[in-house]
């Protein structure tokens, strides 16, 4: 029998029972997670380490591209956003420049940061 891992388990219950926009959320903190394992990789100069972890942030933006709802005019200036940082993530990966990662880092807590404000009117509202 698999030893129980508590903290395995808190994560998965907090990821199910989470609302869209906290998963949103959740994946925005992902993103820049993965980005400064990769700039910190890069820094050491784990190129491997730093690939899989840019590779992990494009996937994530590449899943904000593809939830995008183009209903709605915003839609089209994230997606501006998004194939901008996919393109940087991917000189990034070729060039494993820690500055690009840098960048891009800046404009995903730009756009996590307007996020968490946008869920915290939508809970005063």
């Amino acid at each position: 029998m698999p030893a129980r891992n508590p903290f395995a388990e808190y994560e998965n219950n907090k990821i199910m029972t989470a609302s869209p926009a906290e998963i949103t959320l959740m994946l925005y903190e992902g993103a820049i997670k993965f980005c400064n394992i990769a700039i910190i990789a890069i820094e050491n100069g784990e190129t491997e380490k730093a690939h899989i972890n840019i590779k992990k942030t494009q996937r994530i933006i590449e899943e904000f591209r593809n939830t995008l709802d183009h209903q709605y005019a915003v839609a089209e200036e994230f997606d501006k956003i998004y194939v901008y940082l996919l393109q940087r993530l991917l000189q990034a990966n070729i060039r494993k420049d820690k500055e690009i990662l840098e960048e891009v880092n800046m404009h995903l807590r730009s756009v996590r940061d307007t996020w968490k404000e946008v869920m915290k009117r939508c809970r005063q509202a």
